[in-house]
């Protein structure tokens, strides 16, 4: 009898220094690797360039959109950070390389978007630069050079775009027939693009910081209206998918792409302009203007 138990105390102990062995092994603990340039962490934005040029030369409708890299943590090993582009929002995984005071970037999109790619580049003083290149390369744009500089992103209610710029929606168009009399006596049709425009009234109205009237949106344009509303969204850092929007927002110096929906960041004179506002666009008229391109 003492002998069983004998036996069985030599196995308790036994199985006892196990199971404090992997008790000992789920509780230890890899040290978090420090993180180093955080002075580079933040907002990096600007626009795509055609490769060998300094800025982008073609048809501003199908331009590549301002880019915002956003930098969150960088440590020897990994660099985490997100892309925003295009009303995209795609996280980026990669490395950094610091070679006697050059840093480059590798950056990865997962791959699992159609538009994923592979940003590298390279800080140049306060300046991003380098080329991004998808992964399929039967896109239309299979690479693009760009330029980005750091940002700060604060909202401020008071932003308004800039009015030295016309406001012409070139991403729709309507054919208006006009009529020519030829030296032989035929009439000659010519189908010509006119194009829809804002009017003066989206630089007065702002929908952030008053509440508005019936009688301020009663006479506008259609496409006054939906600038108003959409200014709102650019001020709290909304990313545009529509590229009607784009066209109009990206070039603006103060406009920061940084989220695909900004809805619980909207104030309550806001939220109240933006439910007016559609009741009007539904029954709004836009202007079109003939525009030499």
């Amino acid at each position: 009898m003492k002998k069983i138990f004998l036996i069985a105390l030599i196995s308790l102990f036994i199985f006892s220094c196990k199971d404090k062995k992997k008790a000992s092994s789920g509780n230890s603990t890899v040290p978090a690797q420090t993180e180093i340039h955080k002075e580079l962490y933040g907002f990096w934005v600007g626009d795509f360039i055609e490769e060998g040029t300094e800025e982008y030369e073609g048809d501003m409708v199908d331009a590549p959109s301002k880019l915002n890299i956003i930098i969150k943590k960088i440590t020897k090993d990994t660099v985490i950070a997100q892309s925003v582009v295009s009303g995209n929002s795609r996280p980026l995984l990669g490395k950094l390389s610091d070679d006697g005071g050059k840093i480059t970037f590798v950056l990865d999109e997962p791959g699992s978007d159609k538009y994923d790619g592979r940003f590298e580049m390279e800080l140049n003083n306060d300046t991003l630069k380098g080329k991004w290149k998808a992964y399929k390369t039967e896109l239309k744009w299979p690479a693009k050079e760009y330029k980005l500089l750091k940002k700060q992103f604060v909202y401020n209610a008071n932003l308004m775009l800039p009015t030295e710029t016309s406001y012409v929606d070139w991403s729709k168009s309507k054919n208006v027939d006009q009529y020519d009399t030829l030296e032989n006596g035929k009439i000659d049709t010519i189908g010509n693009p006119f194009y829809r425009s804002a009017s003066d009234e989206i630089f007065k109205l702002n929908a952030s910081t008053t509440i508005l009237k019936e009688k301020d949106l009663k006479n506008l344009r259609k496409l006054d209206l939906q600038i108003i509303k959409n200014t709102i969204f650019a001020r709290h850092g909304y990313a545009f998918k529509k590229s009607t929007y784009r066209q109009f927002f990206d070039p603006v110096e103060w406009y920061v792409p940084i989220a695909g929906n900004v809805d619980n960041d909207l104030t309550s004179i806001e939220n109240k302009n933006i439910k007016l506002i559609d009741r009007f666009v539904k029954y709004a008229e836009d202007n079109y203007d003939a525009f030499g391109r």
